[in-house]
């Protein structure tokens, strides 16, 4: 199941105990459905980050999908809108990131281009190579272009242009479906505000 996420819902749940999840809606709606089968997360996508996600319905799909991310073989691209106007036009981030659980720093590379540059924001599409927890939200701060509504890793009161929710959108994925092996590619638009966002800044 390919699933397309709302900005602001949790994957699974924290240890908060947060029953509203998307896992936890997918398994009532199958239930709804009389399909017997779980759906678990083959990835992640940050609480703020909206877009595609792949579930497996069972244990042994997901094991196989997994594989395929752990590899590298799945392809990832967001579309994430930037303060301030990107000079180049395209980039490799090479960047390591700290990771709290391991204790160490691993390497961690975004690839992105520009599709768009406006008088206060630019319209980024973005690659993960790597798939370290927040990386692409680390990178963009890091070149000093922290996405629009990031709240995390950037102070709100250090740029003028502000918005309710962060402008990271997981676009497009693609993949070999773990069963038959046929290559399934999915495409999801940028959500409604954030394409008011781009319009109003035009």
């Amino acid at each position: 199941m390919v699933v397309d996420k709302s900005s602001g819902l949790l994957i699974i749940p924290t240890p908060k105990k947060e029953q509203n999840t998307l896992t936890s809606l997918l398994n009532m709606e199958l239930d709804r459905r009389g399909i017997e089968a779980n759906a678990y997360p083959c990835h992640r996508l940050d609480r703020e980050t909206s877009g595609l996600i792949v579930y497996s319905k069972g244990k042994a799909v997901q094991k196989l999908l997994m594989e395929q991310f752990q590899k590298r073989e799945v392809k990832k691209s967001y579309i994430a809108i930037v303060q301030g106007v990107v000079n180049k036009d395209s980039d490799t981030i090479k960047s390591a990131i700290y990771n709290r659980n391991k204790g160490r720093y691993e390497a961690a590379i975004t690839k992105y281009r520009v599709l768009q540059r406006h008088r206060d924001l630019t319209v980024l599409e973005a690659e993960p190579v790597t798939g370290r927890t927040n990386q692409i939200r680390i990178h963009f701060q890091k070149m000093g272009h922290p996405i629009v509504g990031e709240r995390v890793y950037a102070f709100r009161k250090d740029f003028n242009l502000k918005f309710k929710r962060l402008c990271l959108h997981a676009a497009k994925i693609a993949f070999k479906h773990p069963v038959t092996g046929e290559a399934m590619e999915f495409e999801s638009p940028l959500p409604e505000e954030i394409e008011n966002l781009i319009k109003g800044r035009s």
